[in-house]
């Protein structure tokens, strides 16, 4: 820890899942090393601009709640993404705006109302030794996180913070149009891949037109769709890279969408790529709940993320 940092947080009940995480790991895919980061890009950039950071600050990223954080100094901050019913000192917390919390006071998140991962954001942002250029936490590859090694927060961590953490930003809030509805089924726009061809007509029709669901099968590697059954005549490929997004269809016909934490490459069929800001919504649905699938252009993505961009930025 630097002169600049100091303990900002204590864990006092460390949850099932919180890691910390930046804009992600890149460049290093050539070397096997996934690209970790927020499984949400959309919370975390807005947790990050409420506290005042600049785009790729670490955050925390709390999935399923079950977290008590104790302010060890006086700090701003902000949460966005899921409703995991977060109360300071037993009164709730309020969402998607900058907030102060005094030395002492303690924060908690219990589990999920709307939404999977939320993501807690800090005034000057979180410290931890990079690792390969990045410090978000990949667990399965024991890279990053708080203590460089890929840890999960447990109980009695300490969290390093900028020495200004408690400066005071002024008060902002995430405007009504920028707050998904996370209870609402989710449309998630899919650039067509290139072996989309090779799928069936019936299967691309259902594809793109009947429901989808989340299974449990799910974490920061990929979440599997549960829904009609795709066809494709190619069985398998020579194993090539794969991107965020990326939908995977193995031999059972039930697709797989790739998130941060996914393999660096792959060789079943994909029927495409979830844009950027479709991945994040994917990583917000609870196990169960129905989504869509919608084609899109690569012109319309970049217009989409590009607004989400400049929203941010403000």
């Amino acid at each position: 820890m630097s002169q600049y940092t100091v303990i900002g947080l204590r864990v006092e009940r460390a949850g099932p899942l919180a890691l910390l995480q930046d804009a992600g790991r890149f460049g290093v895919r050539r070397l096997g090393v996934t690209q970790g980061g927020p499984a949400d890009l959309h919370g975390w950039a807005w947790a990050n601009r409420l506290a005042g950071n600049p785009w790729g600050t670490a955050a925390l990223e709390i999935t399923f709640g079950g977290l008590t954080l104790v302010a060890e100094r006086d700090l701003t901050l902000a949460v966005a993404g899921a409703d995991l019913g977060a109360t300071l000192e037993g009164s709730p917390l309020p969402l998607w705006e900058t907030v102060m919390v005094r030395e002492g006071q303690r924060l908690t998140f219990g589990s999920p109302r709307h939404g999977l991962r939320a993501y807690l954001a800090v005034a000057g942002g979180f410290h931890a030794e990079p690792v390969l250029g990045s410090v978000s936490c990949v667990v399965r590859e024991g890279l990053g996180g708080f203590d460089g090694r890929g840890s999960k927060l447990a109980d009695g961590d300490r969290l390093a913070v900028r020495a200004d953490a408690g400066r005071r930003v002024a008060k902002q809030e995430v405007p009504e149009g920028e707050r998904p509805d996370y209870a609402e089924p989710a449309t998630l726009a899919l650039l067509p891949g290139a072996q989309v061809a090779d799928f069936s007509g019936d299967s691309l029709f259902a594809a793109f037109n009947r429901p989808w669901r989340v299974d449990d099968r799910a974490d920061r590697m990929g979440v599997r769709l549960t829904g009609p059954r795709l066809t494709c005549r190619i069985g398998s490929l020579i194993s090539e890279g794969i991107g965020l997004g990326a939908v995977q269809v193995p031999p059972d016909g039930q697709p797989i969408a790739l998130l941060n934490d996914r393999q660096t490459i792959g060789g079943y069929p994909r029927l495409g790529a979830l844009t950027p800001l479709a991945a994040s919504r994917l990583a917000q649905c609870l196990p169960g709940q129905a989504l869509r699938l919608r084609p899109t252009t690569p012109e319309r993505s970049l217009a989409a993320l590009r607004r989400f961009r400049d929203a941010v930025a403000g």
